[in-house]
């Protein structure tokens, strides 16, 4: 999997940047469905909740679309200031 923690920070944050990192680079295009929050935990050797808290930040951002009973896509439009602009900081 291309999802790499980069050991710097809470779990779900460090996961949070590499989610982020994969949709801005376009390793993850508009629209692709993420996997499902337990599968992820399990491929990753997390906790579902670590997995949920880096999905909710991402929702909250606007880089996700989570649609119950469907899962989690990326957005087809990122805002702007998402996409990378010098003025944005990351939380």
């Amino acid at each position: 999997m291309w999802i790499r923690l980069d050991g710097d920070g809470p779990l779900f944050r460090q996961l949070y940047r590499a989610l982020r990192a994969g949709i801005i680079d376009g390793i993850v295009p508009p629209g692709t469905r993420l996997p499902a929050t337990r599968a992820l935990a399990t491929e990753l050797g997390l906790s579902r909740t670590t997995v949920l808290l880096a999905y909710e930040q991402l929702a909250a951002e606007g880089y996700l679309d989570g649609r119950r009973g469907s899962g989690s896509f990326v957005q087809a439009a990122v805002p702007f200031l998402i996409r990378g602009n010098p003025c944005s900081t990351e939380p």
